[in-house]
């Protein structure tokens, strides 16, 4: 009884079974006979139908007026900003929120990094002052205050124009297209940019755009503090309308120049795609484009300027000539270390997508370089003199931020710490050098700081580069990260890290040299030597800084006198 019950059951399942084997087969197969399929409706993308936003439960205006002190109903679906009220939230206003929210998040981060950058412009204007004398305080701060308003307008006439007008847009802010006239010639079978031809007072050619804004206002206090490391080299004897002839003149094409060729799509940063040089020229935040192109300004200009009275004797022998406040000279480093963390961070242009979060990397990088500067600076003064220099120490810390400047987006924090131990020593050498053996005056280091630490910057890519900065795939063009050196990346990385470095020295000498020229032949670059002796307060400005002290006798002018 059993067996036949079994057996009925499994009968029953046999033809079920079979029944859908037919089914399926019979579906697989189209009725012969059956009429054509009448086309459905069209029906609205899924983009632009009406979201239900009951699921993400928006909190009701009667919970939002009791506050929310756990921050947990502010920012709801209520605030995607809707396109059509009518039809209500769809998928197309949601996705263009989100992209528009990556984009915001940018903006802010690279603005509010350039505010930091202008700040640092306080930080140059004092320490300049505290290594300079007290008589001459009003005169070297006013070339630091309005070296950023000559400077500015030079850079919005043609200066940003020439050095982005051919970026060809910035993916990180979300366009900047306008940006895509360069103007080129033909080297060896490849195209070399040489200058950018959009941008002209940020109206021609499309350039009154809220992206190029950005590019415009970080970009403008990037080529602030390369004219303002000028000002501390030539500071105590730089008449002023000459000052302000060369600022208008370096910021509208000496520094553009060289920026359009590293930054703005020109040739440098293209010797990786055209000629296989690694990455091509890699500077990360500067140390080549803003601070080497200062720093030998400030070289050819201080070669045509001349020592300051007092500096050297007959013989040859430099001679001493103290700042009047140390105090201010170390608070003004601190101010720059503090802006520093605009610079080099803010250079990613962004905080969110194509490798931004590295921006914490940087930072560090950035303090750790610093930190080792003074290090180097302050144990090689206290091994040679037998004590510690403030004032050394202070540019220890500079030379420090200027080296990792560029390295700073591609290396890890031994490499950053050793760039920095490096410049610290190598400022104080440099200053040696230059102060001694080339008899060139610099009050205040710039030439060390900027220059020679810039061009070590800019090898140290070369060398450091680890491989793992990965900027949305690619720099300047060539895919896979920027691999120094010592990290197996070969050779030809640091090949175009040295022709950026011949560049410098060879072009952005020889164009600032005859300029500046140009410039003494035409208005003169000197004060007359009694406006000197007796301080450029009075005599240049019109006023003293510090019109209630007695100030004490010029050491100079008895020196000058004696002789």
């Amino acid at each position: 009884m059993k067996l036949y019950r079994r057996m009925k059951a499994g009968s029953w399942i046999v033809l079920a079974l079979l029944s859908c084997f037919g089914l399926a087969a019979r579906a697989q197969t189209p009725a012969p006979s059956a009429p054509a399929a009448v086309a459905p409706a069209p029906v609205a993308p899924a983009m632009a139908q009406p979201l239900d936003t009951k699921a993400a439960a928006p909190p009701s205006s009667d919970d939002l007026v009791k506050g929310d002190p756990g921050g947990t109903m502010t920012g709801t679906v209520s605030d995607v900003v809707v396109s059509d009220s009518k039809k209500g939230l769809t998928l197309a206003d949601t996705v263009n929120q989100v992209g528009q929210n990556r984009i915001a998040i940018n903006f802010v981060w690279t603005l509010v990094t350039g505010f930091l950058v202008m700040f640092m412009q306080a930080g140059f204007a004092i320490v300049e002052t505290g290594l300079c004398r007290a008589k001459n305080a009003n005169h070297t701060m006013m070339m630091n205050f309005m070296v950023y308003g000559f400077g500015l307008f030079a850079y919005w006439v043609c200066g940003f124009a020439i050095q982005m007008g051919g970026v060809g847009g910035v993916s990180t802010l979300g366009g900047a297209a306008p940006l895509n006239a360069e103007t080129s010639i033909t080297v060896f079978g490849k195209s070399w940019g040489l200058f950018g031809t959009h941008g002209f007072f940020l109206t021609q050619g499309g350039t009154y755009d809220v992206a190029v804004m950005v590019l415009f206002l970080f970009q403008m206090v990037f080529m602030d503090t390369a004219l303002t490391i000028v000002t501390g080299a030539a500071a105590e004897r730089w008449k002023y309308v000459a000052f302000a002839t060369s600022s208008i003149f370096m910021g509208a094409l000496t520094y553009p120049l060289f920026g359009n060729w590293a930054w703005g799509g020109g040739w440098l940063a293209t010797l990786g795609s055209n000629y296989g040089l690694g990455h091509g020229y890699a500077d990360f935040a500067g140390s080549g484009v803003v601070h080497a192109v200062g720093g030998i300004t400030a070289l050819a200009l201080s070669m045509i300027l001349g020592p300051r009275l007092g500096k050297y004797n007959r013989d040859g022998s430099p001679n001493a000539i103290p700042g009047h406040d140390i105090m201010i000279v170390l608070t003004g480093c601190f101010i720059l270390a503090f802006g520093w963390f605009g610079f080099n961070p803010g250079s990613t242009l962004a905080a969110s997508g194509n490798g931004a979060l590295r921006i914490g990397s940087i930072a560090v990088n950035t303090m750790l370089a610093g930190c080792t500067g003074s290090f180097g600076a302050i144990l090689y003064m206290w091994m040679r003199y037998g004590k510690p220099d403030a004032s050394m120490t202070g540019n220890g810390l500079l030379a420090g931020l200027v080296a990792i400047t560029a390295p700073s987006g591609f290396v890890n924090t031994v490499g950053a710490a050793i760039i920095g131990l490096i410049a610290g020593v190598l400022v104080c050498l440099s200053v040696e050098f230059f102060d001694r053996v080339a008899r060139i005056d610099d009050p205040v280091g710039a030439i060390s700081v900027h220059g020679t630490n810039g061009i070590w910057g800019v090898i140290s890519v070369g060398l450091f580069a680890d491989g793992k900065s990965n900027y949305g795939g690619s720099w300047n063009g060539v895919n896979g990260s920027v691999q120094g050196l010592f990290y197996g990346g070969g050779g030809g990385q640091l090949v175009a890290q040295l022709i950026g470095v011949v560049t410098l020295v060879g072009i952005i000498f020889t164009i600032s040299y005859v300029a500046n020229f140009v410039i003494d032949f035409f208005i003169g670059q000197r004060v007359r030597p009694e406006d000197e002796l007796a301080g450029l307060d009075i005599p240049e400005m019109g006023a003293l800084c510090y019109p209630d002290f007695v100030l004490k006798p010029d050491q100079g002018a008895r020196g000058v006198a004696a002789d």
